[in-house]
């Protein structure tokens, strides 16, 4: 006896996990320096110094039972006063402890906040190109997850097609900006006009729409891009934020929630996210990493080598021919595959050992996702592969 909508969820497996597999598998047989992966969105950087430094602090100072033990839900104080001051000194707000959550990372995070906007026949809108487990989020969540179409070639929000998805349900938008698969910033203007259809909708409906601001490459951004800080822009934003990738930190599952207390029933929206998350089983993030955000949540990463990875990928693919959406933040590059057709496209390049993430799965057919967190001398190997192909 087992429940078979999760049944169908664990077996409609991830693709790009999928992908990866294969390529580690391939790997064994060919060698690592011979397959081409470009599917997981891995950071390939090193944590900072500071932060072997402080775990190594930690470890060896600190009382075991308090760097270890359960911390409050919300999560330890010191760590997110850190966070708050951190927040307030970049962007200008007044954000206090009070109003940040901390979390097992972004998936759980996005989980407890769906669980806590879940009214019955609730609505989420995603924007494609959009990460494909929102949909698992959103159903297990018990809500119906819309789809907006791309924007494409350049990626920002078709807002006359947002403005056809509302209806009295919509609860939410997810707002994943820097985007993940594009790389894509939403600009400041498209932001605010965003918020001003959320705005006049909202007041139609009786209800507030939340922003969902999915942002764990905030900072991430190249060439003195904006990455606008969404709750500055629109008040009923609440932000789910990961330290998986500023912070190079995948696997240590560490981020926060922040519902500002001056969003619509921010008091009670708080206490929704904590029961939402509590539900999950998801409360007390590793206590570890919170006392190292108490002392680090204020660095940011060197993207030297992501951004030198970024220019070398970028003009070797449009010198090939391929079309490719400008990436202006994160490790992440989407190309219009030759004829249209990405699943036949990715078919042909693991022919050639090139591990590449058709964009179906991030509705948004017709191209491929790479992750360009690998080493210079791949993306230079792997040019003339994609030269084949096209």
């Amino acid at each position: 006896m087992y429940n078979h909508t999760a049944y169908e969820m664990g077996a409609n497996r991830c693709a790009i996990r999928d992908l990866a597999e294969y390529g580690a598998a391939r790997a064994q047989v060919i060698g690592k320096e011979n397959i081409f992966d470009f599917t997981i969105g891995n950071p390939s950087l090193p944590a900072a110094p500071e932060i072997a430094d402080a775990v190594r602090d930690i470890l060896e100072n600190m009382d075991p039972l308090q760097a270890h033990s359960y911390t409050s839900a919300p999560g330890l104080l010191a760590a997110r006063q850190a966070i708050a001051q951190d927040l307030n000194c970049r962007y200008g707000t007044d954000i206090t402890p009070d109003e940040l959550f901390l979390g097992c990372g972004a998936s759980p995070e996005l989980c407890a906040v769906f669980g806590a906007l879940a009214v019955p026949d609730a609505e989420i809108l995603a924007i494609a190109p959009y990460f494909p487990e929102y949909q698992p989020f959103a159903q297990a969540a018990g809500c119906k997850l819309k789809v907006i179409p791309p924007d494409v070639p350049d990626f920002q929000i078709r807002l006359d097609e947002v403005e056809k998805a509302l209806t009295p349900n919509t609860v939410a938008i997810v707002i994943n900006s820097p985007n993940n698969p594009s790389g894509v910033v939403y600009t400041r203007q498209t932001l605010e006009k965003l918020g001003a259809l959320l705005t006049e909708k909202g007041k139609a409906f009786g209800h507030p729409i939340y922003i969902i601001a999915d942002e764990p490459y905030r900072e991430l951004a190249y060439d003195g891009v904006e990455v606008p800080f969404i709750p500055t822009i629109y008040k009923d934003t609440i932000v789910c934020y990961s330290y998986s990738k500023s912070l190079s930190l995948p696997g240590e599952r560490i981020g926060y929630i922040y519902v500002p207390r001056q969003a619509t029933d921010g008091g009670a929206l708080y206490t929704a996210v904590a029961g939402a998350a509590r539900s999950l089983g998801h409360i007390c993030a590793p206590s570890l990493w919170q006392h190292v955000l108490a002392r680090c949540a204020h660095l940011r990463p060197d993207l030297s080598d992501y951004d030198r990875n970024r220019k070398a990928l970028y003009e070797g693919l449009r010198e090939a021919g391929y079309a490719v959406a400008k990436p202006d933040d994160a490790f992440y590059m989407f190309v219009k595959v030759p004829g249209g057709d990405a699943e036949a496209f990715t078919k042909k390049a693991m022919e050639k050992d090139l591990l590449v993430v058709p964009g179906d799965s991030f509705g948004c057919p017709g191209y491929v996702r790479l992750c360009y967190c690998v080493s210079l001398d791949k993306i230079q190997r792997s040019l003339p592969i994609f030269a084949s192909l096209i």
